[in-house]
């Protein structure tokens, strides 16, 4: 009978995001055994490589991203929900240098064609989830929902990425007022 599990792939997952919010594309899976506290053996066994681990926790974050941005939105007015949604995209995300180690991070993850593909499919299920909540918004003075949804979905990555580079204030307060903004003057307010 084999042993059940007691180290979960969610808590090696975890250690991997803080250990990349340490140290960037330069982490290790040491690093990573050792922040979860297990043996690197573990960590290898699990995921095979670094290239593994990474495909798993991209796999993870679609995951995480689109329950997030559905549970925000539950139960709110379509357009509360739909400004909910985008705010969580990026929760938790407050210091500038993890920040910049995650950023970096997604540059070496562009070079693997394996990352590449999984990175491009949480951007495609993200933006479907954006596309389905701003199709339940009236928006009178804004573009059709696809194109809406397009320019909400790279607000969220372009205020990301200029905030890594150039952080003032707080992330969350930054996205706010920009994706207001744009709500704002497509409801016509």
């Amino acid at each position: 009978m084999a042993r059940p599990r007691t180290i979960t792939d969610e808590r090696l997952l975890t250690a991997a995001t803080e250990v990349i919010g340490l140290r960037g594309p330069g982490f290790t899976i040491a690093e990573v055994a050792a922040r979860a506290g297990v043996s690197v053996g573990t960590v290898a066994q699990r995921f095979g490589s670094k290239s593994g681990l990474l495909q798993a926790l991209t796999r993870q974050t679609t995951e995480h991203v689109v329950r997030r941005m559905h549970e925000a939105a539950e139960g709110l007015d379509p357009l509360a929900g739909l400004r909910a949604a985008l705010l969580t995209w990026l929760d938790g995300m407050s210091d500038p240098a993890e920040a910049q180690n995650h950023l970096a991070q997604l540059g070496v993850d562009l070079i693997d064609p394996e990352l590449r593909a999984l990175l491009a499919r949480l951007y495609e299920v993200t933006g479907e989830t954006v596309l389905e909540l701003t199709r339940r918004v009236d928006l009178p003075r804004g573009p059709g929902p696809e194109r809406a949804a397009r320019v909400l979905t790279g607000l969220v990555y372009g205020v990301s990425m200029d905030w890594s580079v150039r952080p003032r204030g707080a992330l969350a307060d930054r996205l706010a007022e920009d994706v207001d903004a744009v709500l704002d003057a497509w409801k016509g307010r």
